[in-house]
């Protein structure tokens, strides 16, 4: 048995009396459940919202709810920390509202991070009446705490407005009690506690939501910059593999083809065609072809501003047309009369600097349609053909420039060298006028015509570099005979002058070389070595084979190149004598660089020695006597 003494029975008159406290008890138990529920609530919704915006509507509303207030603005520090602002304000108006940190209420818990609870709001110095001008509501009481996060740092403030007084009405039995209590009542010290505990929560999960929204914000700017990235990659990679065919390409039409091909080939396309501006500009022509119909499009012509191509090109701007046979603009009838058609095209100018030159068309994507990314990588490929062509115009201009000017100093190198067979057909020709020997005259006739030969052959030289044709004409050479020609022909050249010419054949069989051009050689040398000596003197012609290469000196014993000439002897308009036209040593240069051969110049106060060495093929004839 227990020893516990059960309670005596109260008396019904007791039983009365105690019937309003219990009412009071079950009425705060259930007001003290209900705030339990919320406050769940509150915490599950807060962990399932990520929205901010959503998140801060629910917070409001289970804020307001919670602690019995009639309305509920919560603020939000700003990044810089200088300003609150209002996300949102539940109750009947919805105001934006912004506070410097420090103004109001509000800015005043922000500042301190001290809990703010008036009673009467209209009492305290810290309140701003003039939203409740400009809304005609009014503030009674008023209970505001900060907003800390982990670091207890205050990110905002909650705000929550005139505390409901009916709970308080409930409690009371006395209708006219009841009827004179106040609507609204001040905010008590568990209200206090309560709305801390939430702010503290609420701070936390918008943190959270901020640090979520932030790494999303920046995933997207990360997918944003990679996709971009990407794109951005593979037009340098189109721009590398044009280039690289821009590289390989040795003329423009090949240049075009190879790029055509690309371009075609990385945009997923089935055909294309780049067409260049007539030399009067009103049609375009089909430089380049590829495709299934590249033999009946080649060379085919277009009218300016017909079909989308010719619209590309007429009116500067690229075009793309996924339906083309729907554009009205498409080339029907060009497009009937080749028997081509074209599901899909896109078209852009091309452009040399700012002139425009042609335009570049692609055909038939084979995946899906062409798109904005397509169009910007054929313009790019649109730039590398301007490219293009610009950079062959220049090659064949700058070829046919120098080619001219090759030409001009060939033709000064040709008068130069004139001076020679003419002299040599005006010598024979004043011998002919005082000999009555048939014989004799007959062999001075074939010695003019010898010169002659010469002089055409001189002709046919520039006709034929004017032509591109540099070839040497090589051929087998007696050096016996070639020697005697030269020398014969230099002896006449000299004749009445006090030049003595001797001749020293080290090696007189057979070679290989331009005989023309390299008796043009000797006939320079020589005639510079008669002008270096006045007075007169000697001029020595040898010949010798060392190795595998013949070689031939013209030697003299005249007062050498002066000093300040020795450095370039061998430049164009280089002279060292009064009226000297500084070619002939140009001349020998050049002739003796074709045949692959070398020349070298040694001088002095004795004389002045020219060495060429010129690669030997060949065999001994009969020993030959020395010419001298």
């Amino acid at each position: 048995m227990s020893d516990r003494v059960a309670p005596a029975p109260l008396s019904p008159a007791d039983e009365r009396a105690a019937l309003p406290e219990r009412a009071a008890l079950a009425a705060a138990l259930h007001r003290e459940r209900q705030k339990l529920e919320l406050v769940t609530e509150v915490g599950a919704a807060l962990s399932s919202t990520p929205d901010l915006d959503s998140l801060l509507r629910l917070l409001i509303d289970k804020v307001t709810e919670l602690m019995d207030a009639d309305r509920s603005t919560l603020y939000l520090l700003s990044e810089d920390g200088t300003e609150l602002w209002s996300k949102v304000v539940q109750g009947k108006d919805t105001l934006a509202i912004r506070l410097q940190v420090g103004e109001g209420i509000a800015g005043w818990v922000a500042q301190s991070g001290q809990v703010v609870n008036i009673a009467d709001a209209y009492r305290d110095t810290r309140f701003q009446p003039a939203v409740d001008l400009r809304s005609g509501y009014r503030t009674r009481s008023i209970l505001c705490v900060p907003m800390r996060n982990r670091a207890g740092a205050v990110v905002g403030v909650v705000q929550v407005l005139n505390k409901r007084a009916q709970a308080l009405a409930e409690t009371r039995t006395d209708e006219n009690i009841s009827a004179t209590l106040s609507l609204f009542s001040p905010f008590a010290a568990e209200d206090e506690e309560l709305l801390l505990a939430l702010a503290s929560q609420a701070a936390v999960v918008i943190d959270n939501s901020k640090l979520y929204l932030s790494v999303l914000a920046k995933n997207a700017e990360l997918a944003r910059t990679t996709a971009l990235l990407e794109a951005r990659s593979h037009e340098l990679n189109v721009l590398y593999e044009v280039e690289k065919e821009l590289s390989a390409a040795t003329d423009l039409d090949g240049s075009l083809a190879r790029i055509l091909g690309r371009a075609v080939d990385l945009l997923g396309a089935e055909a294309g065609s780049i067409a260049l501006l007539t030399a009067a500009g009103d049609a375009l022509e089909l430089r380049t072809v590829q495709g299934p119909a590249a033999a009946k499009l080649r060379d085919a012509r277009i009218a300016l501003g017909q079909g989308l191509l010719g619209w590309a090109v007429a009116r500067r701007e690229p075009v793309i047309a996924n339906q083309a046979d729907g554009d009205p603009r498409y080339a029907r009838e060009f497009a009937r009369e080749h028997g081509v058609s074209a599901r899909s095209l896109m078209a852009a100018p091309v452009l040399d600097g700012e002139r425009v030159v042609g335009g570049i068309e692609i055909l038939d994507k084979r995946a899906g349609d062409f798109d904005d990314a397509d169009l910007r990588l054929l313009v790019l490929v649109a730039g590398q053909i301007g490219q293009a062509i610009s950079l062959a115009r220049s090659r064949d201009e700058t070829r046919d420039q120098d080619r001219l000017a090759s030409i001009g100093r060939l033709m000064a190198g040709v008068l130069h060298d004139l001076k020679t067979p003419m002299t040599v057909i005006s010598g024979y020709a004043q011998l002919m006028a005082g000999c009555d020997d048939a014989a004799q005259r007959e062999k001075y006739v074939e010695h003019i015509l010898r010169q002659f030969d010469v002089m055409s052959g001189m002709t046919r030289e520039v006709l034929a570099f004017a032509r591109g044709d540099r070839d040497l004409m090589v051929r087998r050479v007696y050096m016996h005979k070639f020697i005697d020609e030269a020398v014969a022909q230099l002896r006449q050249a000299f004749a009445g002058r006090p030049i003595a010419i001797e001749v020293e054949l080290g090696y007189d069989g057979v070679t290989h070389f331009d005989e023309t051009k390299m008796l043009r050689v000797l006939h320079n040398l020589a005639r510079n070595s008669a002008d270096a000596m006045e007075d007169g003197g000697h001029v020595w012609v040898r010949t010798r084979l060392e190795g595998e290469h013949l070689v031939i000196e013209t030697a003299d014993d005249g007062p050498g190149i002066p000093p300040a000439l020795r450095g370039r002897l061998f430049e164009l308009f280089a002279s060292g004598k009064k009226g000297g036209t500084g070619l002939g040593l140009a001349i020998v240069k050049k002739i003796v660089d074709d045949h692959g051969g070398t020349i070298t110049c040694d001088t002095g106060p004795r004389g002045t020695t020219f060495t060429i060495r010129l690669p030997h093929r060949g065999s001994r004839t009969s020993d030959h006597p020395p010419i001298r």
